[in-house]
């Protein structure tokens, strides 16, 4: 006994929300791929020593009038966590950013001047992995569009659904 046919509404809503779920899905990832914000917070840094007639909170005073004397012993007066300052970040695949503390903005950095020569193959194999990722999304949602708009049988449409699902399967 053959089982009753599901209306063509009910497939074309299951298959439109299959659709949306998927496009969403390639969004986020795309955009996480080309953001330079997959981590972003503070790192505590030791203040440098201050330098000529720098002034502020942003380094370590000496207290020698003469602090480019190397002869001169430097005592410094700060201990502890005063040592240190909270430098703002945010880093990504493509670019880690930092802030710059005595001036305004902040300084960039690619993957491949951060990276160790003996771990770019790792980063290497990441990446082609992110795109391998990408692409298996894109190809599902190309076959969930295919299955919104061509109807010649159930069949087919059910066969284009079983292969999208196969791919998104494996990208996930």
């Amino acid at each position: 006994r053959m089982p009753i046919s599901v209306p063509a509404a009910d497939r074309r809503q299951r298959a439109s929300a299959a659709f949306s779920l998927s496009f969403l899905s390639l969004v986020f990832s795309v955009t996480a791929f080309s953001s330079s914000y997959w981590c972003e917070g503070t790192r505590k840094v030791a203040k440098p020593f201050c330098t000529g007639q720098s002034k502020g909170d942003h380094c370590i005073r000496f207290n020698s009038p003469d602090a480019n004397n190397s002869n001169a012993v430097q005592y410094i007066w700060e201990t502890g966590d005063d040592k240190f300052i909270d430098r703002k970040f945010h880093a990504g695949i493509w670019y880690s950013c930092e802030e710059i503390i005595n001036e305004e903005g902040e300084k960039c950095r690619s993957f491949i001047s951060l990276t160790p020569a003996a771990d770019r193959g790792v980063l290497w194999l990441s990446i082609v992995a992110e795109l391998l990722y990408i692409i298996l999304l894109l190809t599902g949602a190309v076959l969930m569009s295919v299955e919104m708009c061509y109807y010649s049988t159930v069949i087919d449409g059910l066969k284009i659904n079983t292969f999208s699902a196969v791919v998104t399967v494996l990208a996930g």
